[in-house]
């Protein structure tokens, strides 16, 4: 704390985790976030954790599954195919109020695609992922330093609501090098108050159980209900959002994670030219900060939403939004990154015609 350090993005995730009181990670490799659990490999051991290699990315989210039943404060990270693989594990995590953490450094798709950047994962993050009614809360950094700084907003999240944790990152974030300074002191997992659910020693109490499922008529539906009026309370208190000049914005760009730097670069740019735009990043996708476009839609001409996808965080600014301004989206799919440049010729396009294309890949 207080120290800059020059990290890659994947190292500083993986030291932020463990600074933020992890101690157990398992995982499977695959580009581009094999330095995570490479990482994880001598550090974790040197923390006085426990790191696996599992067989594949099946085993690793069960092995998280039993780790986080006692308590600890465990991790396992994958890149979009591998996580894919772990989503029945999380739902089964979700389903026993699991508070596990993970990350997704997302690369190019659909199909094992490529090892590029992208973002062609939100639905899959923001609406659970696997089977069930359950949510994840997810975290989207746009920097080395909030790569390193997330992990503990995301432990503490967790265990507060017993929900799943994420943050998803991308190959670029995850490959790049940056300084950062990690901005809380180290966690102790000692210190950490042990749960009152949490398996183990069991002498002198009653004993405990952990499960996904309940057969008992009516009682999975309760089970499900008393978990959505916590997901309520997350959309209430847990929205992270970051606002550049949008008090008079007639156009907001909407962008998370690396699409985030780019439209920050066009938003400089236009700026310049006296154009009058705005730019809301969503910190948090899940919750989602619909209260704030609300709120903006009310007094812009439009928004346009950026992404390395073909388009689907653009779904939720529509739905938050309520069609009260027009949405419009510039959509580099499949590993390519937007460029400031690019971003500003459609911000100048969508502001000459008034409206523009409801969606456009170029």
């Amino acid at each position: 704390m207080g120290e800059k350090l020059l990290m890659k993005g994947n190292d500083a995730l993986a030291e932020g985790a463990v600074r933020a009181g992890c101690r157990f990670f398992a995982g499977y490799p695959i580009t581009p976030q094999n330095e995570v659990p490479e990482y994880m490999s001598w550090r974790l051991p040197q923390a006085g954790g426990a790191f696996v290699q599992a067989e594949s990315e099946v085993a690793a989210i069960n092995m998280l599954y039993g780790a986080a039943a006692t308590g600890t404060r465990s991790m396992t990270s994958s890149s979009s195919p591998g996580i894919s693989l772990k989503q029945e594990g999380i739902s089964y995590c979700a389903g026993a109020d699991l508070p596990i953490f993970f990350a997704n450094v997302v690369r190019g798709g659909p199909g094992l695609g490529n090892i590029a950047g992208a973002q062609g994962d939100y639905h899959q993050s923001v609406r659970g992922g696997g089977h069930g009614d359950y949510r994840t809360f997810v975290m989207a950094p746009n920097s080395v330093e909030e790569m390193g700084n997330f992990p503990r907003r995301c432990y503490e999240v967790a265990e507060r609501y017993r929900v799943p944790a994420m943050i998803l990152s991308d190959g670029v974030l995850g490959q790049m090098m940056e300084p950062l300074e990690f901005k809380f002191p180290e966690v102790d997992p000692k210190t950490l108050k042990a749960p009152d659910w949490a398996l183990g020693e069991c002498r002198g109490r009653k004993n405990r159980l952990v499960g996904s499922y309940d057969l008992n008529e009516g009682r999975l539906e309760i089970l499900t209900v008393n978990r959505a009026q916590r997901y309520r309370e997350i959309e209430e208190k847990e929205v992270v959002f970051e606002s550049r000049q949008c008090e008079d914005a007639e156009l907001v760009l909407v962008a998370y994670g690396v699409a985030a730097r780019a439209a920050a670069a066009a938003l400089k740019l236009a700026r310049a030219e006296g154009i009058k735009a705005g730019l809301l990043r969503p910190i948090t996708l899940w919750p989602f900060p619909k209260r704030q476009l609300l709120e903006l839609a009310g007094r812009v001409k439009g928004f346009l939403v950026v992404e390395m996808s073909l388009g689907q965080m653009v779904e939720d600014v529509r739905l938050a939004t309520e069609f009260r301004a027009p949405v419009h989206l510039h959509a580099r799919p499949s590993g390519v990154t937007p460029t400031g440049e690019e971003i500003l010729q459609k911000i100048k396009d969508v502001m000459k015609a008034g409206k523009g294309e409801r969606a456009c890949c170029k």
